[in-house]
């Protein structure tokens, strides 16, 4: 009997399902794509296509774009199709059951963490905001919990110091893709079962919201550094000076051992950039961005604005 190829369809909708789309639509068929609907995006607002749609439409594979994948004309948009698999990666919506039973292999989603660590929406920051040092990739089979269906295979890589979430999620993205492609095959052919996930070390990564990437210098230099990569380059931490919102980019922590220890949020001069107290040693700022304008290295900003030096940038704290 010969060996029919599945019929896949792929979810997906920012730049870190990319490379999953694009391996996959370069080794089996690809009968249609759902993402996300065009949004108004930069600051013009103009509606953009997604990444994901913008591809797809260059290759020539279907684009369904409900806005809500929830309703029956839908799921019923899906099943026509008649897909043998359907493979996610960062599609935005939570798939029920009505569209994870379609697929007679089931659904795949490709997670950017090491399951059963950092379940949910934003597995990258969350990493980078609680220190870890290790993070991965997971190949589960979605079932109606979040993040909880069975392993098909997972790959562990080491967090690069001074990485940001921008950097080590297109890494994450690049792996996710290869490990698909390594599985798939072996899946597809019924060789690999997948394994429940362990009971122990379960933690959450729910979305997080844009204003709680506002700095509060109170805490630590360690902790803000943290916080910066993990926010870097969008949404971006960010401070308030003048009045105008600060993006910082890219910072350091560094002990500080002043006579006089400055008041939280005060900016002085170390080694030609501008450094600013914390609730415990100070934060470098490498790389920031005044809004409306473009990226700048901490040396050359404070260069031709002198009046940061001594100055209190404003805290952002939740709820505030």
């Amino acid at each position: 009997m010969c060996n029919v190829e599945p019929r896949i369809v792929f979810m997906g909708t920012p730049e870190f399902a990319l490379p999953t789309l694009e391996r996959l639509a370069s080794h089996y068929p690809l009968v249609g794509v759902v993402t996300q609907p065009d949004r108004p995006a930069g600051r013009g607002r103009r509606v953009v296509a997604s990444p994901v749609k913008e591809f797809a439409l260059a290759e020539g594979i279907p684009v369904f774009q409900p806005e809500r994948l929830r309703r029956m004309e839908a799921v019923e948009r899906i099943r026509a199709w008649a897909p043998d698999l359907i493979v996610v990666a960062a599609y935005g919506q939570i798939l029920r059951p009505s569209v994870l039973e379609i697929p007679r292999l089931g659904v795949l989603n490709v997670h950017a963490s090491s399951l059963p660590r950092w379940r949910g929406a934003a597995p990258v920051q969350a990493a980078l905001l609680a220190g870890d040092t290790v993070t991965g990739v997971t190949i589960m089979k979605l079932n109606e919990g979040m993040d909880t269906g069975p392993i098909v295979a997972k790959r562990e890589v080491p967090i690069l110091p001074g990485e940001t979430g921008g950097e080590l999620e297109a890494r994450l993205a690049e792996l996710g893709a290869q490990l698909l492609l390594e599985v798939l095959p072996d899946y597809i052919a019924g060789l690999v079962q997948p394994q429940p996930q362990p009971e122990e070390g379960v933690t959450l990564a729910p979305r997080i919201p844009t204003e709680a990437a506002g700095i509060d210098w109170a805490c630590s230099a360690i902790a803000l550094e943290r916080h910066v990569r993990a926010f870097a380059p969008t949404p971006g931490a960010f401070t308030t000076w003048n009045g105008t919102r600060l993006k910082l980019l890219r910072g350091k922590a560094v002990a500080y051992n002043g006579a006089d220890t400055p008041l939280p949020g005060t900016v002085f001069l170390w080694n030609k950039f501008p450094a600013v107290a914390t609730g415990e040693g100070a934060l470098v700022l490498l790389q920031v961005q005044m809004a409306g304008k473009r990226p700048m290295n901490g040396d050359a900003f404070v260069r031709g604005r002198k009046d940061l030096l001594g100055a209190v940038l404003s805290s952002h704290r939740p709820g505030e």
